[in-house]
């Protein structure tokens, strides 16, 4: 099979962005484009400048809380999602934990008729396999697009993650685990369903994620 993937990008500048995500897309499905590396101010420009690659996009404004770089408040961030949304691109990756706590927000969001990609991470473990499955459950009630991605410690924790895939039919689940010796699930999520893997163009921006050369002498 070929696999598909998505490339992370991350860059401060909308210019390099630009010339990157151009250049990224002539080798991979897909793009993530990490906004919140990016001045507020320049998110904007950015999407000018990359309006035309955005149906193969999927657009990620990550908090500090949620692990990314985002520092702004919280009303700033969804205004800059609402812009986000009106460029159409192909996923918009918004945090469970916003959507669940602002119902118009999600309104908003869903307004615009973009697909939404609803994520939850875990960044210090994996949960038991009842408090994911619920998890799960809750998630696909705003989107049959959903991100479910934990930090294995042991094989256990990474067989737990995939497992979910078990009920996810007609659910475009993307469920893997981070960390080096989890690095298995990224490629397994593929073969059980998951719509494309994370990957960079060079040095990993999550812990276990491949490169896409490496990806592609696999595939």
């Amino acid at each position: 099979m070929k696999y598909k993937t998505c490339v992370v990008i991350a860059e401060k500048n909308p210019k390099k962005l630009s010339t990157v995500v151009k250049n990224a897309l002539k080798k991979s499905d897909f793009a993530e484009i990490r906004f919140d590396f990016l001045k507020p101010k320049d998110v904007p420009i950015a999407l000018e400048l990359i309006k035309k690659q955005l149906t193969k996009c999927v657009c990620t404004l990550r908090p500090k809380n949620e692990g990314g770089k985002f520092v702004g408040s919280e009303n700033e961030r969804k205004s800059i999602i609402k812009l986000i949304a009106e460029y159409s691109p192909f996923l918009l990756d918004i945090e469970f934990n916003a959507l669940q706590k602002d119902k118009k927000f999600l309104k908003d969001v869903k307004n615009s008729k973009t697909k939404i990609l609803v994520s939850w991470h875990d960044f210090k473990k994996t949960p038991k396999l009842e408090n994911l499955s619920r998890k799960f459950r809750n998630m696909k009630k705003f989107s049959n697009y959903v991100k479910i991605v934990t930090t294995a410690k042991t094989v256990n924790d990474a067989v737990r993650i995939l497992s979910l895939y078990n009920n996810a039919s007609k659910i475009n689940l993307v469920a893997f685990s981070m960390g080096e010796d989890a690095r298995f699930t990224r490629i397994l999520s593929l073969h059980m369903g998951s719509p494309f893997t994370y990957v960079s163009l060079g040095k990993p921006i999550a812990p276990g994620q491949f490169s896409l050369d490496e990806i592609r002498s696999i595939s």
